[in-house]
């Protein structure tokens, strides 16, 4: 089968890239609404871009209705926000944050979730997070009519969980994935855990 992306809907590329692009790592993110509370939501469209600097990527769309996501406003407002990994005891939570709610309205409260203050950043962090990056807003690019924000934070600081930092077999320290246990995102309303872990050496 060939799928001529010419010819599809902007509804039926999303669906097409989202149950091909797999597995997706899922970016949990913590910003300020303007009341002060705290928004929490997910973002599969993510990754790492750059190392010189440190930034990182989501990709946020609008809401039904045509208006911008939360997240995309607080960061561009306030200029800073706290990304999560997602674990695996965290999958149920982080699915029932991704519900619209009205602006302003925290889904830290609604779900009972509990935070701590985040050393090297203004905005706290999850309790149970095993990773969580300290970021700042670095650029927006827009792109598309509708449009689409591409949203570049430069990380600041890391926390990571002492359970889930050990040693490889020459005495380094080394942050083990399997610990972690993240989720990744596949289409619709599917996911997929770490599984079974692989290694391959680069060639020379």
């Amino acid at each position: 089968m060939y799928i001529d992306f010419g010819t599809v809907t902007p509804q039926q590329a999303y669906f097409t890239m989202t149950q091909t692009i797999i597995p997706r790592p899922i970016a949990w993110i913590v910003s300020e609404n303007t009341n002060g509370s705290i928004n929490l939501a997910p973002f599969s469209y993510f990754n790492a871009v750059s190392s010189n600097p440190p930034l990182v990527m989501i990709s946020a769309g609008i809401k039904p209705g045509g208006v911008a996501k939360d997240t995309l406003n607080n960061i561009r407002q306030r200029k800073d926000f706290v990304l999560h990994i997602v674990s695996l005891e965290q999958l149920d939570a982080m699915n029932q944050s991704s519900a619209n709610l009205p602006s302003g309205e925290s889904e830290v409260e609604l779900l009972g979730l509990e935070t701590v203050a985040l050393e090297g950043s203004r905005l706290p962090r999850l309790v149970d997070a095993k990773v969580a990056f300290a970021c700042r807003l670095y650029d927006i690019h827009y792109i598309g009519s509708d449009p689409q924000a591409l949203i570049l934070g430069q990380v600041e600081g890391l926390y990571v969980d002492d359970s889930v930092v050990g040693k490889d077999d020459k005495g380094r320290t080394k942050i083990l994935a399997e610990r972690i246990n993240p989720v990744g995102r596949l289409g619709a309303n599917e996911y997929v855990t770490f599984g079974e872990r692989l290694s391959r050496d680069r060639p020379k």
